[in-house]
């Protein structure tokens, strides 16, 4: 496997953590990756984090990492960014290194905060301005 950072994708996440209001998203401690060369058929998009006891060792504070397969970047734009926030909701309120599972992060979900974001978009919303979609 090969890695590499990808600044056009961080930019795309920054952008969307910030139009959707997720507040609790320290984007200081996510980072957007690319891979190449994974044997997966299936996967687009992984999230990664260190688990909370191995950040109590090491004495750190919960990190996440998204990583982008080869097969993303061939994606429409559209499907890419409902990756992107497939990939964003995993990432739990306490911002502690946990995961949120598929039962909360599942395609109607999804479809929600992609209509919210793309509404936002249009309409010029504050960044910042939290909506009752959040109450999912």
């Amino acid at each position: 496997m090969k890695y590499e950072e990808a600044p056009d994708l961080q930019e795309r996440t920054i952008d969307i953590v910030k139009t959707l209001g997720m507040l609790h998203i320290d984007l200081s401690r996510v980072k957007c990756l690319r891979s190449f060369g994974s044997s997966t058929k299936r996967t687009i998009a992984r999230c990664h984090t260190m688990g909370k006891l191995m950040q109590r060792a090491m004495g750190v504070r919960a990190f996440y990492a998204i990583e982008f397969l080869e097969r993303f970047d061939r994606m429409s734009k559209v499907d890419q960014d409902k990756v992107i926030i497939h990939e964003l909701m995993h990432i739990p309120k306490t911002f502690g290194g946990g995961f949120r599972q598929h039962d909360y992060v599942c395609e109607e979900n999804i479809d929600v905060f992609h209509r919210e974001f793309v509404q936002r978009k249009q309409q010029a919303l504050p960044p910042t301005q939290k909506s009752s979609f959040w109450k999912l």
